[in-house]
């Protein structure tokens, strides 16, 4: 090979990797195998692969049987070509919202489902993201995580206008699953409900609250998850026990003390925590094996 021709191959790569950089080149590779996800890069404007992709199923999500059947059975239909709403999970951290969606994608990806994680800041791209997608054999979740908005801001208008609004409709290859720790996503301030009022027998809210509440309403099945009595932590606990160390055996009363310890300390009686405190002692039992 000529020193010129190795000088337009080297060129072509640097093109190559500058074209995502320029405005109006997010284009995603959807020729990826090995990826059934991606993220949405504001830096580079475009959808990066994401490869190695959490492993979560939904066994392994306890606790939450029918926030897991209201989801599943909406994917489902989603995958099937019947009728779908896109779905706002909220409640309390760590009571399994993200991982939820997660699971889905491992549980379905064989039948074409396909993730684009979001960041809130980023869901102005809607647009530009589904009409990358519109025309793609896949079904596609577009995912954002810990939606929600300050007082002041008014991003929240142009999302709204996206869920459902918008003179340009949504690709019916498109659904947005989206995870809040707030139900109506805006802070609300008892001044606002003082704008309410009773029109025939009826409760009607102020124009500022309805507004606030008009974001939430876009998405139209709403599931929401709990905190976790004790028994339920500590089941969640035994599950993640087992996993991490090939038992199945209940919970000893020194672990059952630790870890409601644990939940004090953590100030949390939920999945995420319950997942952790499974880790921690795991790990202190076989490092003190060794």
């Amino acid at each position: 090979m000529s020193e010129s021709e190795k000088f337009f191959i080297r060129a072509n790569e640097i093109l190559d990797r500058l074209e995502g950089y320029l405005p109006g080149n997010n284009r995603l590779d959807f020729n990826t195998k090995s990826a059934n996800c991606w993220s949405y890069n504001a830096s580079s404007n475009k959808l990066e692969a994401i490869v190695r992709q959490t492993d979560i199923s939904l066994d392994n999500l306890l606790c939450i049987d029918k926030q897991k059947h209201q989801l599943v059975q909406n994917t489902q239909q989603f995958l099937s070509e019947f009728p779908a709403n896109n779905a706002l999970l909220w409640g309390p951290r760590g009571t399994g919202k993200s991982s939820l969606i997660k699971a889905l994608l491992n549980r379905f990806q064989g039948d074409g489902l396909r993730l684009i994680e979001i960041q809130r800041d980023d869901m102005k791209k809607l647009p530009e993201i589904c009409d990358l997608v519109y025309d793609q054999p896949n079904k596609y979740i577009l995912f954002c995580d810990d939606l929600s908005f300050e007082e002041h801001d008014h991003g929240y208008k142009i999302i709204k206008v996206m869920l459902d609004g918008s003179i340009k409709q949504t690709p019916d290859n498109v659904l947005i699953y989206a995870t809040s720790n707030r139900r109506h996503l805006i802070p609300e301030k008892m001044q606002e409900n003082l704008e309410s009022e009773f029109i025939d027998g009826e409760l009607h809210y102020g124009d500022t609250v309805e507004e606030k509440l008009s974001l939430s309403e876009r998405f139209g099945l709403w599931i929401a998850f709990h905190p976790f009595n004790q028994e339920q932590y500590l089941s969640v606990i035994h599950h993640w026990l087992g996993k991490h160390m090939g038992t199945d055996t209940p919970l000893s009363d020194e672990q059952r003390q630790a870890a409601l310890q644990w939940a004090l300390e953590h100030s949390s009686r939920s999945g995420r925590c319950a997942m952790l405190f499974s880790r921690d002692w795991a790990g202190k039992t076989g490092l003190a094996q060794l």
